[in-house]
């Protein structure tokens, strides 16, 4: 076996392994971490102590792992050294290091949580944080510290947060080695390279650094790109350099979509120099043969998860810096290498230094589903590196409530629990149940397929170039629906069963293994949907999509063509021109967030309204909505179905009091419906102002305006009767409401000490002012007030009244408390000033004895 860097610290790993229940193990990229320790932990360990399972996040990686390492003890793949991904699977009885991805790994955890027979998990690759990845090591160490003290956990990586991951895992040791692989040279842009380039199309950059690498070193080139837009468009570009090359050269691309064989093709030797156009899934584990050369374009496409409306959008961000040496090891493996990076030294700095965990951003439906399933209904029971997030977490069970997976208390219903026994998201596997169900278990299953695989249909997307060769103006050409329409998904499918031929602007490889997968899942869904208590019948194809996707229900609303509302609540738009925008209702398969703009809807299909209220029947809300109508200035009142965020109908009706009342209410104290507040209103608030400035000690109710607004349940609702418009409220009497809020006793004190009126000495009642001011204000024509010593008070003679003394023609002359002040001092003066005026109304010398009259002096004759 040759050596490799991290050979020296083998003996200290496998001692640390042996007396300790989790490790973490840290080695730089291409050290030999990924096939050499498990098979020193295999020297190590007897067969008796058990199996050692081995986590890739990728199946590529984890098949080259298992046959590389086979290959090393001189074995064929399936006997010592196994593997399990998705349709593969190389185990025998004999195997004792198995090799699997992800969803296989935590399957077998659920399924069987006393792991009979298992020894280890280790788990490579753990910078990578896939969400998967994370689940598995929280339920690894819930069955270490629950049944299983005995079973031996190792997290393996080039670049994490060490002290991190060993506080999860109880405080465990950490082994380390700086052993690196062979020495890469790096190259950056230059500051003048950058300043160049910066209007420069990448495209040009990329193809004028291959061809330096070309020109300047030897052995195969890898290429990180973002996604696979961009290997697509430089596949063919790079097409029109190698025909003119001196040299031939093959061109390969590596990304996750790609049909398994295609991956292993790129990874393999071959008799030219090789250029491989990878993404990220070339970062780890795979030792491509040949490569010495590594162009990092310093990009990643990230799938981005909006929790507020539970839908993905991709986008390409700078990588991280982990990422970046990463990507810089993959040249170093086999030999001496060399890195070009197409990005200057201060943007490497600047790089974020990990990428962020999956489970950050991902949807987590998922997740809860298998948790619930374990019997997890609370993630903080759990270890995690990073929690799930809240809001994702409580978006992924409402979405698994609609699905009938979840109780309300977050436990897995019957549903539930057959549906996470299917290698499927939770919306294809409650699609599959139903059609199980429903008897339509082919088509089910076709379903599933299409919309969990890659796309049959070859689309222009954001500049994907077909890899049939059609161009791509024609991809999409004879495809009805402009690639939208899932029905026309379906009838290539079964045309390709018929006829194995891929019609124009399709995938060969997709339909294959579409194919494929329906197959598996018919078989797996047979007995799982055995657990699921049968239902009505209903319509198929619609009717299992409405039950996949409860919360992308579309509706077609105005402002322009091909706009519709989703039953969660975001607007998304169909392509323009497509032929789905004449249907009402369309189920919106496949879309993306558009983050703060519309959504856009990429796979769809029409479904009848009448399938939507028959399969939905159990989340169609109907509400009674009254509300104030703040245009029209009176009360509307509808009964409106609900579907979500969908209005289906509405239909008005006469809302009874009941209903009424408190959206008056709020109307008013929103100020959007005003009250009329009259002048007896305003009296009758500053007579118990008055008292209640008197007598503080007395509880007595606070009548402002303004809190009577605040509060009307308070005091107006019994008072509301009837009242619809703005005009009936305005014209409402408040007086009634008011007295209605004292008590007997309070009435009484009122009447009493703060009266309404007064009777003069000249024998008129005159009413009294309350609101000018904190005190009673009496306005009264001075003759009427003859005879009368002192000043009239209330409160039971506590406080004097104010007096405006009014001339004969009602105008002030004197504002008083003094009443005897005033006839003593100031009436000479007025006497003098008005008898010459006022010549037929009484003057007397002595007011105070003289007789009180409101008449002129002929009269009084």
């Amino acid at each position: 076996m040759p050596a490799y860097p991290i050979a020296h610290i083998l003996p200290e790993l496998t001692a640390a392994v042996s007396s300790r229940p989790a490790i973490v193990l840290q080695a730089p990229p291409g050290s030999g971490k990924t096939t050499r320790v498990p098979l020193a932990l295999l020297k190590a360990m007897s067969s008796t102590q058990g199996r050692i399972i081995m986590l890739e996040p990728r199946r590529i990686a984890a098949v080259a792992a298992a046959r590389w390492m086979a290959h090393l003890l001189g074995e064929p793949v399936g006997k010592t050294i196994g593997y399990a991904i998705r349709f593969d699977r190389r185990i025998s009885r004999d195997t004792r290091l198995e090799v699997v991805t992800e969803g296989i790994l935590t399957r077998r955890l659920i399924d069987d949580p006393a792991l009979d027979g298992v020894a280890m998990i280790i788990f490579d690759e753990f910078h990578e944080r896939s969400l998967q990845a994370d689940l598995a090591l929280a339920l690894s160490l819930d069955i270490q510290r629950g049944l299983r003290e005995d079973l031996k956990i190792l997290v393996m990586s080039a670049t994490i947060d060490t002290a991190a991951i060993a506080g999860i895992l109880g405080g465990a040791p950490v082994v380390a080695t700086d052993g690196e692989g062979f020495p890469v040279a790096e190259h950056f842009l230059s500051h003048e390279e950058r300043l160049r380039d910066k209007d420069r199309p990448f495209e040009d950059l990329l193809f004028s650094t291959v061809r330096r690498a070309l020109r300047d070193t030897t052995g195969d080139i890898l290429v990180f790109l973002p996604g696979a837009a961009e290997i697509n468009r430089a596949e063919a570009a790079l097409q029109d350099m190698a025909a003119g090359w001196d040299k031939p050269f093959s061109l390969h691309p590596l990304y996750g979509d790609l049909p398994f064989e295609e991956q292993e093709r790129a990874i393999m030797p071959g008799a030219a120099r090789k250029i491989v156009l990878a993404t990220n899934i070339a970062e780890t584990s795979l030792t491509i043969e040949g490569v010495r050369v590594v162009i990092d374009s310093g990009q990643v496409r990230r799938l981005v998860h909006d929790p507020a409306t539970g839908m993905n959008r991709l986008v390409t961000t700078t990588t991280s810096r982990a990422s970046a040496i990463q990507r810089q090891g993959r040249a170093g493996r086999l030999g001496p290498g060399t890195c070009y990076r197409l990005y200057g030294r201060h943007t490497y700095d600047s790089m974020i230094p990990f990428d962020p965990p999956e489970i950050t951003a991902s949807d987590l439906s998922s997740l809860v589903l298998d948790l619930a399933t374990w019997g997890v209904t609370d993630p903080s029971t759990l270890a995690w590196l990073d929690p799930p997030p809240q809001g994702s977490w409580e978006r992924a069970r409402g979405l698994l409530q609609d699905l009938d997976a979840l109780e309300p208390d977050g436990r897995a219903t019957l549903i539930g629990r057959a549906t996470a026994h299917l290698p499927l998201h939770p919306r294809l596997g409650r699609m599959l149940l139903r059609a199980a169900d429903l008897g339509h278990l082919p088509l089910g299953a076709d379903l599933a397929a299409l919309l969990s695989e890659r796309d049959i249909i070859l689309r222009n997307y954001r500049g994907d170039i077909p890899r049939s060769g059609v161009s791509p103006f024609r991809a999409c050409q004879d495809i009805p629906g402009r690639g939208a329409d899932i029905s026309e998904r379906l009838s290539i499918l079964q045309r390709w069963r018929k006829e194995k031929q891929a019609p124009t602007g399709t995938d060969p490889w997709a339909l294959r293994s579409a194919e494929r997968v329906a197959e598996q899942l018919k078989k797996l869904a047979v007995s799982e949907a055995g657990r699921v208590v049968s239902r009505d019948k209903g319509d198929t194809l619609s009717s299992l999509l409405l039950h996949a996707y409860p919360d992308r229900i579309a509706h077609r609303r105005g402002g322009g063509e091909g706009r519709y509302l989703l039953s969660q609540g975001k607007g998304v738009r169909l392509p323009p021109g497509s032929p789905l925008g004449a249907h009402p209702f369309l189920v919106a398969v496949h879309l993306d967030s558009g983050g703060n703009t519309e959504g856009r809807i990429h796979v769809a299909e029409p479904v009848a309204e009448e399938t939507v209220r028959k399969e939905m029947e159990t989340h169609i809300q109907t509400i009674r909505r009254v509300e104030w109508d703040r245009q029209e200035g009176r009360i509307v009142s509808f009964i409106t179905e609900k579907l979500g965020a969908l209005t289906l109908s509405a239909a008005p009706f006469v809302a009874p009091d009941e209903e009424v009342t408190p959206i008056l209410c709020q109307a008013i104290r929103s100020r959007v419906a005003s009250l009329t507040f009259r002048e007896d209103v305003r009296q009758f608030q500053g007579r118990v102002a008055f008292i209640k400035r008197v007598f503080p000690a007395e509880d007595w109710p606070d009548m402002s305006e303004e809190a009577l607004v605040l509060s009307p349940e308070g005091w107006l609702s019994p008072w509301l009767r009837g009242i619809r418009t703005g005009e009936q409220l305005g014209g409402l009497s408040l007086l009634p409401a008011l007295r209605a809020l004292l008590s007997p006793k309070h009435a009484y004190r009122l009447d009493k000490d703060a009266p309404a009126t007064m009777v003069v000495p000249s024998g008129r009642t005159i009413a009294l002012n309350y609101a000018a001011g904190e005190l009673p204000i009496l306005a009264v024509k001075l003759q009427e007030l003859f005879g009368l010593a002192t000043t009239p008070a209330v409160a039971g003679g506590q406080v004097a009244v104010v007096v405006h003394l009014l001339s004969p023609a009602g105008r002030p002359v004197q504002i008083t408390r003094d009443l005897k002040g005033f006839w003593e001092n100031g009436y000479p003066q007025v006497k003098k000033e008005l008898q010459g005026r006022y010549p037929k109304h009484p003057w007397p010398d002595n007011p105070r004895n003289a007789v009180p009259t409101h008449k002129t002096s002929r009269k009084i004759e």
